[in-house]
């Protein structure tokens, strides 16, 4: 009885650490997800798609924190926006693809929020998915402090005057190989900048996946492509953060 007690108390403080937070940036709202089991665990900030964040970041966020992280998924389009036409999406997206500083400004004001929050910001894995993913490499280029960078089927074009020069920590880039957004060529053109200039990386494709294979709830899902994914990311977490 003694023990059933206790599980389900730590059940229930569990349950305690997953809160939606409300932030700002620029005196603009927005509204994040948070979940930890306990203070000074190290980070993981997780850039949404482009539909905003959803239930799918928050069930990616509560997979992390079973395995002993706090994990901040950041909101990169404004509380209470979450578009739902692609023409509304493409909307959102563009105009943080137009404004780059904006962009890494909003990744670096989650970064702070989870600090607040009780996480080890100082250790830390920057992680998204498609649009997300794009994110990720923004700050990779900037010479962002993470201790890693992971895009899951993320953008991987280069900007116009932006390289890899300045990236710290390790780059994992998880890729579809029959992406029709973002293609091989584009996946080759990325390892030829990073051998150039920033050797600390890992590229994966996965065969026959194709872009946005790892939203389960889409047509496009890729059960395998999924599994082998993620397990390589968990492995990337376990030597990348201490």
């Amino acid at each position: 009885m003694k023990r059933l007690l206790a599980i389900a108390l730590l059940l229930v403080s569990a349950q305690l650490s997953a809160q939606s937070v409300s932030y700002q940036y620029q005196g603009q709202p927005y509204q994040g997800y948070y979940q930890a089991n306990k203070g000074g665990q190290p980070l993981i900030l997780l850039l949404h798609d482009w539909n905003g964040l959803t239930e799918y970041e928050i069930k990616r966020a509560q997979m992390l924190a079973e395995q002993g992280y706090a994990v901040f998924a950041a909101d990169l389009f404004g509380a209470g926006i979450r578009p739902s036409k692609d023409e509304d999406k493409r909307q959102h997206t563009g105009e943080l693809y137009q404004d780059r500083a904006k962009m890494r400004g909003l990744i670096n004001a989650a970064l702070i929020q989870a600090g607040k929050l009780g996480a080890d910001s100082d250790n830390a894995v920057l992680m998204g998915y498609c649009f997300g993913g794009a994110g990720v490499l923004e700050m990779a280029r900037a010479g962002a402090a993470f201790k890693g960078f992971v895009s899951f089927h993320g953008g991987l074009a280069t900007p116009a005057g932006q390289d890899y020069k300045k990236a710290q920590g390790a780059l994992l880039i998880l890729h579809g190989a029959a992406d029709r957004h973002i293609s091989l060529d584009d996946f080759r053109q990325l390892a030829k900048q990073l051998e150039q200039q920033h050797d600390n990386y890992e590229m994966i494709t996965y065969g026959g996946a194709r872009h946005a294979f790892t939203e389960w709830n889409g047509d496009r899902y890729h059960a395998e492509a999924d599994r082998r994914s993620w397990q390589r990311f968990l492995n990337f977490l376990e030597y990348s953060l201490h």
